[in-house]
């Protein structure tokens, strides 16, 4: 009994480090510059990336050409945002989790700007690899 009670401790332990450290590293992210024609793709002004935006930029990030197949997509993240969303409709009757929804949401659209200007960035590097053959 002891070494199963043991054992879900550790587990929980576990998964508990995984969802921190997953969500600093989009935390990471989304704390790099974005840049001006990924925001200007989108029809938005640099100090205006808001949680709205995310359904935007992830149809973006879509239509964004990756020629580097096997890379990460916001599949995970999209579902960090339903998630968060979610539970920001409790912000009603708790003001602290709606803000704390609002700025998870926000972490989630510059996440998926930033990957949009990593897939551009990779994709520019490549061609003008191409170029120089």
């Amino acid at each position: 009994m002891f070494a199963a009670m043991l054992f879900a401790i550790s587990i929980i332990a576990l998964s508990q480090f995984g969802i921190f450290y997953w969500r600093a590293i989009l935390s990471g992210v989304a704390a790099q510059p974005v840049s001006a024609r990924v925001l200007e793709s989108a029809n938005v002004d640099a100090a205006g990336l808001s949680a709205q935006h995310f359904p935007v930029m992830s149809k973006l990030h879509e239509l964004t050409a990756d020629l580097h197949p096997g890379t990460g997509g916001l599949g995970v993240v999209r579902f960090y945002y339903q998630a968060v969303r979610t539970a920001g409709l409790l912000g009603k009757y708790f003001p602290g989790v709606a803000a704390w929804s609002e700025r998870e949401r926000t972490i989630c659209a510059r996440y998926a700007a930033v990957q949009i200007d990593r897939r551009l960035q990779a994709n520019l590097a490549l061609c003008a690899s191409l170029r120089s053959c």
